[in-house]
């Protein structure tokens, strides 16, 4: 790794604030619309508040669930000496 003077560091902040780069989008997945994931988006990977309030809705009334095995009997035996 190298490190910058801070006149080269002072230039490549120049030039990427004149041409900053491109951002990336990604598909929004609550709605499936186009969203910017960025720092200007407050609600990446969403594309809006109303998409990431019903993701959250969809988590918190257990619609999205791990699976996952019910516990057998056996389990909860202790454990054998």
């Amino acid at each position: 790794m190298t490190w910058r003077s801070a006149p080269e560091g002072a230039a490549l902040s120049a030039r990427l604030a004149v041409n900053p780069p491109p951002c990336r989008t990604v598909t929004c997945p609550g709605c499936g619309r186009p969203a910017e994931y960025s720092e200007a988006n407050r609600w990446r990977p969403f594309c809006s508040e109303r998409c990431r309030l019903g993701d959250l809705g969809a988590w918190a009334s257990e619609r999205f669930r791990v699976p996952a095995e019910a516990p057998t009997d056996e389990d909860n035996a202790p454990p054998e000496r």
